[in-house]
């Protein structure tokens, strides 16, 4: 039988707006080598119109997997500081989605090796896991992912955009657009809404302060 192997990463980290996507690619071994012949590459590296008709081709290579992960969430993970953990844990649920032999996962753990140990545990796998950084840019079975991982995340992205009628950039807290959007939508509303993540420091930078109210002195 030809041994499974999955490739995970994920996509939006560090977004202000809208859900982290981890993505999932999974194909036997003996499919590897049609990954490189295809162009498969690090998602950061393409265009989205490439990353889009990769995602297409990689229909035919094996299967495609993505967990979106609401900024409720985010945040929630991001006041107990488990950002981490929180990623650890949706890898291991995407792990045991599958019937993979092996695994590579990029690490966003400063310690690849840690990282690698916590999802094996997490998801009680037997499969053999193999955490490290740059795994996206170096390993094509981690770029497949990263792959699915953007182009799941750019659609939940222009459906938002769809929604809020919109053009509210990337979504980052350095993309200019993004950062005017965030200030006026904060400064019209004190509502919460489930597309902004409210734990990111961008978030307290950009909420107007309320006014300084003087009061005129009474002399006695």
């Amino acid at each position: 039988m030809d041994p499974k192997v999955l490739g995970i990463d994920e996509a939006g980290r560090g977004s202000v707006l809208g859900p982290l996507v981890v993505g999932g690619f999974l194909t036997e071994r003996s499919r590897l080598d049609e990954l490189s012949a295809l162009g498969v590459r690090d998602s950061k590296l393409l265009s989205p119109e490439r990353r889009e008709r990769l995602f297409d081709a990689l229909q035919g290579l094996g299967e495609r997997i993505a967990i979106l992960i609401p900024p409720s969430q985010v945040d929630a993970a991001v006041a107990r500081g488990e950002l981490n953990l929180l990623e650890a844990r949706v890898f291991a649920r995407l792990l045991t989605m599958t019937d993979a032999h092996e695994v590579y996962v990029d690490a966003c753990d400063v310690r690849a090796e840690r990282f690698g140990r916590r999802v094996k545990s997490l998801a009680r796998s037997r499969a053999r896991v193999v955490s490290a950084h740059h795994a996206d840019r170096d390993l094509p079975i981690v770029s497949a992912a990263s792959i699915v991982a953007k182009v799941c995340r750019d659609r939940a992205v222009g459906r938002l955009r769809r929604r809020l009628e919109s053009d509210f950039g990337s979504g980052y807290p350095s993309d200019a657009k993004t950062q005017l959007f965030v200030k006026d939508h904060l400064s019209s509303t004190v509502e919460r809404v489930a597309w902004l993540r409210y734990s990111w420091a961008t978030i307290a930078r950009l909420k107007p302060r309320p006014r300084l109210r003087t009061l005129d002195t009474v002399w006695p």
